[in-house]
């Protein structure tokens, strides 16, 4: 009787490892553009930790950097350019309750 002792083994796969978004020399700064432009979403939201994949200190000064440069505007709090396009086929709906029927309602 040779039975396995792991019958159930996980098989081992090769990965690729990522670079780290941040290098050594870089400085997580709010004049750097180029560098915080990449920790910002397209609607100008700040990306998370699990996303960025860099460490809980770089985050907190990525988030303190980008924020210092919304208040001296260099960067925008919102972007958006799609803000309100409608398109013209989808007119908007009408009220459902027109002059006869409040006038039924309250006689």
């Amino acid at each position: 009787m040779n039975k396995s002792k792991r019958p159930f083994t996980k098989s081992k796969r090769s990965f690729r490892k990522r670079l780290p978004p941040i290098q050594s020399g870089d400085r997580i700064d709010y004049r750097n553009m180029s560098l915080i432009s990449r920790f910002i979403s397209e609607q100008g939201k700040i990306l998370s930790r699990r996303v960025n994949r860099v460490t809980l200190k770089q985050q907190r000064l990525i988030t303190i950097a980008i924020k210092q440069a919304r208040i001296l505007s260099l960067l925008p709090f919102l972007n958006n350019q799609k803000q309100f396009e409608r398109s013209e086929s989808t007119p908007r709906t009408t009220s459902l309750r027109t002059r006869k029927n409040i006038d039924l309602f309250f006689n």
